[in-house]
């Protein structure tokens, strides 16, 4: 698991002052994996860091590569460590309350940041919420349907607004939508859109 750790899979706490090691540079929290995983010297190591601090919104990533982590806000902690976690190209990224401490200008910033990098890094994002609250929009639509099937029909009809009585009687057909897309859906075109 050492060798998947950090490299295939990754993951950002809540609060980065929690993984981030007060003595330690920012540069030298994404170097680190880089050197560890990769096996490059540590002037590659550093290269390549200043240019994840610079794509993740680090200003002055060159001239910041030295500061520690007390010494930037909590919107740029975060960037550090998604800049951190990103530096060996993970194939999945495990987001625990990632936006929790920080205002919602700067939640938003991070996730924007994250979109553009899941695309562009290829990977998978599982995102850890808990602030989802009884009456909020959505929670009565039904429920999470179980492990096991019981019965014919689409496992999403009890909590769909355009379930008929074919989604609850049969099973839904799997339809092409494009080249690498496809939908198990009785309404398929009314799902894309």
């Amino acid at each position: 698991m050492a060798a998947v750790r950090g490299d295939r899979i990754a993951m950002i706490f809540r609060e980065p002052m929690s993984s981030l090691i007060p003595p330690m540079s920012i540069g030298a929290h994404v170097a680190e994996p880089l050197r560890l995983h990769r096996r490059i010297s540590r002037r590659e190591a550093r290269a390549q860091a200043i240019g994840l601090l610079d794509r993740v919104g680090i200003p002055s990533a060159a001239k910041r590569y030295d500061d520690y982590p007390h010494r930037m806000s909590g919107g740029m902690r975060q960037r550090v460590m998604i800049a951190a976690v990103l530096a060996c190209e993970p194939a999945l990224l495990i987001a625990d309350e990632l936006t929790t401490a920080l205002d919602v200008t700067i939640q938003a910033q991070i996730m924007d940041l994250l979109s553009d990098l899941q695309v562009e890094f290829g990977m998978g994002i599982l995102s850890i919420t808990r602030r989802w609250r009884r009456g909020e929009a959505g929670r009565d639509r039904g429920f999470c349907p179980g492990t096991h099937r019981t019965a014919n029909g689409c496992r999403f009809a009890p909590r769909c607004a355009r379930a008929a009585a074919a989604c609850r009687s049969a099973d839904p057909p799997l339809a092409t939508l494009g080249a690498d897309h496809a939908v198990a859906c009785i309404h398929p075109l009314e799902a894309a859109a």
